[in-house]
């Protein structure tokens, strides 16, 4: 078994974060190839009128935007304050909005969201049966939860190990069932020219 087929979920939770001009670039980056993933997690949480969407880790806010074209409200959360930036320059309406925050503390009340998404980020994520747990108070029941990692090699090392052995999508679902989620799921798919794991799960 190679080393990182046993790393956790969360085998980036050190980075320190993106700030400064390096923040900005990574940013605008993220805003110009962001758009294939929001698709694809919209598509695969049904997102349409009616829903409230909870992003976290919204980044320049891409999936938050696709939300809202579909009709849901949606409220993009991260702790950079420069990604939020990009997201309040890149889109504004009704139907948007985006507070400062982290996965272990969601600025949203109990039961607000009908879906609520991490898309790229739980490998970046302090703690995650902390997460988990807001995620179940933030979801309202029957509420839609979904997890979009990059699929990467056993034993990447670099930027090509942001993101998920198969070994540890399975870890992530299994924490998603002893949160108290239930018809968790692993499945593989094509985010443009990315492969990803995305775990889905019910908060019942």
């Amino acid at each position: 078994m190679s080393a990182a087929d046993v790393l956790p979920v969360n085998h980036h939770a050190d980075h320190p974060g993106f700030s400064g001009v390096i923040g900005t670039v990574i940013g605008l980056i993220f805003l110009l190839a962001g758009r294939p993933t929001a698709r694809l997690a919209a598509d695969l949480a049904a997102v349409g009128p009616g829903d409230r969407v909870a992003d976290i880790g919204c980044g320049p806010g891409t999936a938050v935007r696709e939300a809202a074209r579909r009709g849901a409200q949606a409220t993009g959360v991260d702790p950079a304050p420069v990604m939020l930036r990009w997201a309040r320059m890149a889109g504004r309406g009704e139907a948007m909005e985006w507070r400062e925050g982290t996965a272990e503390r969601v600025p949203l009340p109990d039961g607000w969201a009908t879906v609520w998404w991490s898309l790229a980020t739980v490998h970046h994520w302090k703690d995650v049966e902390a997460g988990l747990r807001e995620a179940y108070r933030v979801l309202a029941p029957g509420g839609r939860l979904l997890a979009m990692e990059r699929q990467i090699a056993p034993g990447a090392t670099g930027q090509a190990s942001h993101g998920w052995t198969r070994r540890q999508a399975d870890a992530f679902a299994d924490h998603c069932r002893a949160a108290g989620f239930t018809d968790v799921t692993v499945t593989a798919h094509r985010a443009g020219r990315r492969d990803v794991w995305v775990v889905t799960a019910t908060r019942p």
